[in-house]
């Protein structure tokens, strides 16, 4: 890092070599409130050392599925309001427990589909009623329970 910075300050280039994270990323998530508006130093921005932990948050929530709305709520949460953050916690749960029941029943039906002795479909009688079932209204997760 070059020595007319302030020690243990980053750039926005040295926190996107850092963390893999586009500057342009950085910028708009820093815009967004993600990331707090850092120093500027002869105009450019000096994030400090907490920025890249701040970042790999980010990041590991992005992952686990929370919208960059969700991750500025928890951000905030964090510190203000735990329940609040636990709270997001157990929806998002929910949320990934209902798209895996989804893509299960997905991958059963796809799977049932590979290995049914009929060749043709419509003679399946499993594919008929799920299919009724889904004219009915009855998501396939729900009804291949069934």
């Amino acid at each position: 890092m070059a020595g007319h910075q302030p020690a243990g300050q980053l750039t926005i280039g040295d926190l996107a070599r850092t963390t893999g994270v586009a500057t342009s990323a950085l910028r708009y998530w820093e815009d967004l409130g993600l990331v707090p508006a850092p120093a500027r130093v002869s105009g450019q921005r000096r994030y400090p050392p907490a920025a890249v932990r701040l970042v790999g948050l980010i990041l590991l929530l992005q992952d686990a599925g929370f919208s960059l709305r969700d991750i500025r709520t928890l951000i905030a949460a964090r510190t203000a309001d735990p329940a609040a953050w636990r709270d997001l916690h157990h929806r998002k749960l929910a949320e990934l427990d209902a798209r895996i029941a989804r893509a299960q029943a997905a991958r059963t039906a796809i799977a049932h589909t590979l290995a049914c002795p009929h060749d043709d479909l419509e003679a399946c009688p499993t594919f008929t009623a799920l299919r009724a079932a889904r004219l009915a209204g009855t998501p396939l997760h729900v009804a291949h329970e069934h």
